[in-house]
């Protein structure tokens, strides 16, 4: 299915709005009071909240007796300037008509796009999708190993002649080796297979525990010598660990799929720059 320009963002966008609720300590009561008026428009305890929820996760957590005085006097000075650029009727200016009817067309779009993911991403699709894609899948394998990167196949042979005769591996890479973990003796941590280079990942998945590749293995950064250190399986993840990964896909392939939809079901002419038809 084609993917979209911006689709992605759209959808980051809602789901950013749907996972980032207001601090339970600025959550609205039922009758929603009003908490300030300027010039006889009226601020309310939802007004807070909303300007609570759009704040930065590091300043949600703020005591709400500081935090409640900031966000009304904010709301207050926000007023204050709106009410003095509609005395100059400056929303009735052409450019910002434009504007807003462009801010109104992406909040349309948000609004149908949030609806068609909050029917179509339930639980019970995200629980099969998990089945699916993780729970019914072999663990992936991982390797830990170290390497001694150098630039010619010459020096890595004669590192590992030098190995052979006992030399230490771990040593041998803080000398010589030119790659990232020279200063922690080549160790390049876990990994998986399509984390590294094809001819790498090929040679140090081959290797077990303990032992060292039987010859210099070449990548487009120069010539390795690999010794593995230690295999393991990663293990799987619970669904509530992947959960908000799996509701993000769903979300974008909903969000993909009802635009599909709607570009199928309209009629769409396009026109060159000088306004011609497009064939």
């Amino acid at each position: 299915m084609p993917r979209h320009a911006a689709l992605a963002a759209l959808v980051a966008t809602i789901l950013l709005a749907a996972g980032s609720p207001a601090p339970a300590q600025l959550q609205p009561t039922a009758s929603d009071p009003v908490v300030a008026r300027v010039d006889g428009t009226e601020i309310r305890l939802s007004d807070v909240t909303e300007a609570a929820r759009r704040l930065p996760e590091q300043f949600q957590g703020m005591p709400p007796q500081i935090l409640y005085p900031l966000l009304i006097d904010q709301l207050i000075s926000e007023t204050v300037v709106t009410q003095a650029g509609r005395r100059e009727r400056l929303h009735e200016a052409p450019e910002l008509r434009r504007q807003l009817a462009r801010l109104e067309d992406r909040l349309i779009q948000q609004a149908l796009i949030a609806r068609e993911i909050d029917a179509k991403v339930t639980d019970e699709v995200l629980r099969e999708r998990y089945r699916r894609e993780i729970a019914d899948k072999p663990a992936e394998a991982e390797v830990r190993a170290r390497h001694i990167l150098l630039a010619t196949e010459t020096e890595a042979r004669a590192v590992l002649a030098e190995l052979a005769r006992g030399a230490d591996f771990a040593a041998l890479a803080r000398e010589r080796s030119r790659g990232p973990g020279a200063a922690e003796g080549g160790d390049l941590g876990f990994f998986k297979r399509d984390e590294m280079p094809e001819a790498f990942a090929e040679a140090a998945f081959a290797l077990a525990p303990g032992q060292v590749s039987p010859a210099p293995v070449r990548t487009q950064f120069g010539w390795h010598v690999i010794k593995v250190e230690e295999r393991r399986e990663q293990p799987r993840p619970s669904f509530e660990e992947a959960r908000e990964d799996l509701r993000r896909a769903a979300a974008e392939e909903a969000a993909e799929a009802l635009i599909e939809r709607l570009r199928a079901a309209a009629r769409i002419e396009r026109f060159g720059l000088d306004g011609s038809p497009l064939r």
